[in-house]
């Protein structure tokens, strides 16, 4: 049955339609935002997923390049696998979502949200949000939302909802929230040094419009929504638990406290295998093997209430610290030497490798999506590899974590990059995690700083990034401890991860990830003091004291840049037909050349002279002589009549016989041949441009000076 539900959100219609496509999925919306339009389905399975201990939900965010009218590039003209774009996209959906499942559940879920038509006023990946939450709860799926999300600028002094383009090319925050009616649920964003206050109101102002969009939903809802189906629970059965708890808690308690990660899962190993040992010993291998799932998830549930107890009623850590101490902190600038920059960040058990690279302009990623960005210019690249976790398995390449967290330190740094005219280079930063133990993501941000230092970048302040955890009473949502630097074990079993990345002047970065149904503003404000607080401590006491600004120069092995402007008319003279001119300045000298279409020309070298040279060649072709003007040309055919001379502009003149010398000359040949490089002075430019030389003038100037 086709229906339609209309609302406005900042300004203009938002039409959600359900009924007309997609009739064999759980769950289908059409979401119509402006001329943006956006169909998401959702699916489950019928039964669960055999040998799981989690719940299987799969998010996509399909980008289909028909809807901003372009075909997709490459031999096979269709889409490929998503771009980065997508899935951070798909996991800005996922994320408000995941917390609002049963916890039991383990039937699969898909949600498929299909842009299908792009307006550049109006976000689709709002549109995909919305619909996501839609569907779900309309759907027979069982689902706690509804959820809702709008993104949120800052635009001349002023917080707006859901940007327009215009506004979104003068903004300087790009903020998505997703929450419930009550809470915030899910934040990220990238920001221009935003201070924490008007940041926090931003996240308000963004909950005014969740809550309204929270209730149109939630009407949508009792009008057609399905009666949710029942499901198989994987609750964990009570009384294996109760057995472990009553017989091994103490030990769990000791155990979990083990400073050093890897003396815990040692811990956790041994007293594993001692409570399967128990239990066949009192029920038999059999009876073992059947209850052994119920058995890992009673551990899991242990440990888990273990931390959360030591936490909430000690305000005591795993590893012993307070609740706002930082780990111990150390840096290295400078370790390898072929490279253009690099720094090595540890903290605690965290460590990672960052590496800076210099480039061409012309070197930045090219975009082929649905956005309006086309390049960029910086470009972070994060590398989780299973040795980081002390694992024994093959790299596979990056997934979606490794491409999010990599997003996340590039919007952080991305503020404080130098424009290209300031610094006209494509900058790469790759950071390696060697060692994993909670925040790698954050320790990239203040090692891919540190490298971009070290490399000389002229970057306009230091960024350094932190995250803080929360454990909260199941009973009293009001009784909480929040924990600074949250370190692997807080995050598993926490309920938050808020990491914020900035500046001493203002946020950058933020991405929040949550398993408890929301935050409160005073949950916000707080973990945006606790940020703000530890990044001041590790810029001033850690990165600055270790280099405390970039270097003056370079590296040697970077290419350093020669760089001019020629009139825009001249750019075809120098790149020549078929590119043979600027191939010939490239293959004399070794460089390499940018050509702006303002203008600008880059020479990229690493030799100084060869820079010289190729910036030379270009000059010279790129000059227009003067009548008058004595330059120096290169002979290039021998005439009965006289020689031709390639000139400085890369045009040729014609020197007549008659203006050779003022002896008499019987051939050409007998004075010149191609090849000689001699100065001329040009005599004269016809009306059809062509040039005509004299090489006796000069002499005869020269006889009469002396």
């Amino acid at each position: 049955m086709f229906k339609t539900f209309e609302t406005e959100l900042a300004g203009r219609k938002l039409i959600l339609e359900t009924g007309k496509m997609a009739g064999l999925a759980n769950g289908s919306v059409l979401v119509r935002y402006g001329e943006t339009v956006v169909l998401v389905n959702v699916t489950a399975s019928k039964e669960p997923r055999d040998g799981i201990d989690f719940f299987p939900l799969s998010v996509d965010y399909e980008e289909k390049l028909y809807s901003v009218g372009k075909i997709p590039g490459g031999y096979l003209k269709r889409e490929g696998k998503p771009a980065d774009k997508a899935i951070l996209v798909s996991r800005a959906i996922d994320r408000p979502l995941r917390p609002l499942f049963p916890k039991d559940f383990r039937n699969d879920v898909c949600v498929v949200a299909t842009v299908l038509s792009v307006d550049p006023d109006n976000s689709p990946e709002v549109a995909a949000m919305i619909g996501a939450s839609a569907a779900l709860s309309i759907s027979d799926i069982p689902f706690g939302g509804p959820t809702a999300a709008v993104n949120v600028g800052y635009v001349d002094d002023t917080i707006v909802i859901n940007p327009t383009l215009e506004e979104r090319e003068k903004t300087r925050l790009t903020l998505t929230v997703a929450g419930t009616k009550e809470k915030i649920a899910m934040i990220e964003a990238g920001a221009d040094e935003i201070p924490d206050d008007i940041m926090l109101a931003a996240i308000k102002a963004a909950h005014i419009e969740i809550k309204k969009l929270c209730d149109f939903i939630s009407n949508m809802k009792s009008e057609i929504g399905k009666p949710k189906f029942e499901y198989k629970s994987f609750e964990v059965d009570h009384d294996v638990y109760a057995e472990i708890e009553e017989k091994y808690e103490k030990r769990m308690y000791e155990d979990v406290q083990a400073i050093d990660k890897e003396v815990r899962d040692a811990n956790m190993e041994k007293l594993a295998e001692d409570v399967k040992q128990y239990f066949i010993e009192k029920y038999g291998e059999e009876q073992t093997e059947e209850k052994q799932s119920d058995i890992s998830e009673s551990l899991y549930k242990l440990e888990k209430k273990s931390v959360r107890k030591m936490i909430l009623e000690e305000q005591k850590r795993p590893d012993g610290r307070k609740i706002d101490e930082i780990r111990p902190l150390s840096c290295e600038v400078g370790l390898l030497p072929r490279v253009h920059g690099s720094a090595l960040f540890t903290r605690g058990q965290t460590q990672v490798l960052s590496i800076a690279t210099l480039g061409m302009v012309s070197e930045e990623q090219e975009l082929d999506g649905i956005d309006e960005e086309t390049s960029k210019r910086y470009i972070h690249h994060y590398n989780f590899p299973s040795y980081s976790v002390g694992e024994a398995r093959p790299s596979r390449g990056p997934g979606r974590r490794e491409i999010g967290h990599g997003a996340l330190a590039e919007k952080a740094l991305v503020p404080v990059i130098p424009s290209e005219e300031e610094f006209p280079y494509a900058i790469r930063v790759v950071s390696e995690v060697l060692s994993s133990n909670g925040s790698t993501s954050q320790a990239s941000i203040c090692g891919s700083t540190l490298a971009l230092m070290d490399a000389g970048v002229p970057i306009k302040r230091p960024v350094a990034g932190i995250s803080t955890g929360l454990v909260t009473d199941e009973n009293d949502p009001n009784h909480y401890v929040m924990l600074t630097d949250i370190q692997g074990l807080e995050d598993f079993f926490g309920d938050m991860d808020f990491k914020v990345g900035g500046t001493e002047k203002g946020i950058t970065a933020i991405q929040v990830d949550i398993k408890i149904d929301g935050l409160t503003y005073e949950i916000i404000k707080e973990a945006f003091e606790r940020t703000r607080i530890a990044r001041k401590y590790i810029l001033e006491e850690v990165m600055l004291k270790q280099i405390s600004k970039p270097r003056e120069q370079i590296s040697k092995y970077a290419p350093s840049i020669i760089n001019t402007t020629i009139n825009i008319d001249k750019i075809r003279d120098v790149i020549g037909p078929g590119g043979k001119m600027i191939n010939k300045i490239i293959g004399e000298t070794g460089v390499k050349i940018d050509i702006e279409d303002d203008g600008r020309v880059f020479i990229y070298s690493t030799d100084s002279e060869n820079g010289k040279k190729a910036l030379k060649m270009i000059e010279d072709i790129a000059k227009d002589v003067e009548v008058g003007e004595i330059v120096e040309g290169t002979v290039t055919k021998i005439m009965p009549f006289g020689a031709f001379i390639e000139v400085p502009g890369g045009k040729e003149g014609l020197l007549h016989i008659s203006k050779i010398s003022k002896e008499r000359i019987e051939k050409v040949e007998d004075v010149l041949k191609v090849g000689d490089v001699v100065k001329v002075k040009v005599l004269e430019i016809d009306d059809q441009g062509r040039i005509n030389l004299t090489k006796k003038d000069i002499e005869e100037d020269y006889n009469e000076e002396h």
